[in-house]
């Protein structure tokens, strides 16, 4: 059933990530072309929109922090959603309506903000060359 689910309706992944995430060198040059480059290559799938945040933008959501929302909709009105958040020592799952609502709303809020998809590919490029002068 499952494989079957999957054929019918592939997952659906959304990623907003800050600019800063892009520019801040963390591993060393190559490590951050290598990983542009994946993110280059994985926002041409069609079942994932990736979206760059600008900077200065990074406030519209005042979330403090990543999240992970990790949801599913049957479509037959039967809906899961969880919230993780990566702490320093553990992670932590939030499943309580509210709390699952309010980071819904954040992400909305975040993925409006940010760039087109197109306009997401070109600020990868941009960064990218930035690493690479």
């Amino acid at each position: 059933m499952r494989m079957r689910r999957q054929r019918s309706r592939p997952p659906r992944l959304e990623v907003v990530l800050t600019e800063s995430v892009l520019r801040d060198v963390v591993g060393g040059t190559g490590v951050m072309v290598a990983q542009i480059d994946h993110l280059l290559d994985v926002s041409a799938d069609p079942r994932i929109d990736l979206r760059v945040l600008p900077r200065g933008r990074s406030h519209v959501a005042g979330s403090g922090g990543h999240f992970v929302q990790l949801g599913r909709d049957d479509g037959e009105g039967e809906a899961m959603a969880v919230v993780y958040l990566e702490l320093h020592r553990r992670g932590l799952y939030l499943d309580g309506g509210t709390e699952v609502d309010e980071y819904r709303m954040m992400f909305e809020t975040l993925h409006a903000a940010a760039a087109d998809a197109e306009t997401s590919k070109a600020l990868l490029g941009l960064a990218r060359q930035e690493h690479t002068r």
